[in-house]
């Protein structure tokens, strides 16, 4: 990878998630990352205290500075942001991390010839364990991808997608580990109306997650796990009535399509 700077324009849990992903990766290519916020400087020193990057106000003035340019910022600022970054750059590399603000947008926005790329990681990018959708513009040759490559290994896992695709799947795996802390949190809540305290129902509840989730990353079918916890006419079987009962699938289909007509602003 050949040297590259990275200016990052949003300093919130996203823009930290990639950074710290960064430099865990020590990679001696990476010269220089200077991470931008105008509102909150309190923030801004706190992240430069604790990764010893460069931290500016005022992103405008870093812009030509920098490789690469990478968007962490909330959706709505996209379209002023973008507008002035097409009078300030020149082949920069552009990445963004919001919902909704796909390659299209961002090409329309800057100077012919930018490439550009979106990326939709979600919330366990924190942790490096973030599945990430991805799609790249029309200009993204070989040294950008191998960039891109770098950012998304930094967070986790990826899957490049079209740019309809990654629309679609938003809800999936960008929102939906929100779905899955509100079905723990009525795990929990159950847990504790039988007696056991917050902390046991915690544990208890995250176990069963975990060990869940590995089955299925050990390829067994959901369908399959769920017949083999529920036998015909057991207790299982008839919690399971109730959700079918009160429409469980479809409210999460339901969900699904609320949040990705949201994120393209229907």
């Amino acid at each position: 990878m050949r040297p590259t700077r990275i200016l990052m324009i949003g300093a919130g849990r996203m823009a930290e998630a990639v950074l710290s992903g960064i430099l865990k990766q020590a990679n001696p290519a990476i010269e220089k990352i200077t991470l931008t916020n105008r509102q909150d400087k309190e923030r801004l020193e706190l992240l430069k205290e604790r990764y010893g990057v460069h931290v500016s106000s005022n992103w405008e003035e870093e812009a030509k500075d920098h490789d690469v340019i990478l968007l962490a910022s909330p959706p709505a600022t996209h379209d002023v942001i973008l507008k002035r970054l097409g009078e300030l750059i020149d082949g920069q590399l552009v990445l963004t991390v919001a919902a909704g603000i796909d390659t299209t947008y961002m090409e329309e926005r800057l100077p012919k010839g930018t490439p550009v790329c979106w990326i939709m990681p979600n919330t366990a990018a924190q942790i490096g364990e973030s599945i990430s959708t991805y799609t790249c513009g029309h200009y993204v040759n070989p040294q950008h991808r191998e960039m891109i490559a770098f950012i998304l290994e930094a967070i986790g896992e990826s899957a490049e997608l079209s740019e309809q695709q990654v629309h679609d799947l938003t809800a999936v795996t960008g929102s939906a580990p929100a779905f899955v802390y509100a079905f723990v949190e009525a795990m929990e809540e159950a847990a504790v109306e039988n007696g056991v305290t917050a902390e046991q129902a915690r544990s208890l509840v995250t176990k069963m997650l975990s060990g869940s989730a590995a089955m299925l990353a050990a390829g067994h079918s959901p369908q399959d796990l769920r017949d083999q916890v529920a036998s015909p006419g057991g207790s299982t079987a008839a919690g399971l009535e109730v959700l079918e009962k009160r429409h469980y699938k479809e409210a999460i289909k339901a969900a699904v399509k609320a949040t990705n007509a949201h994120a393209r602003g229907e």
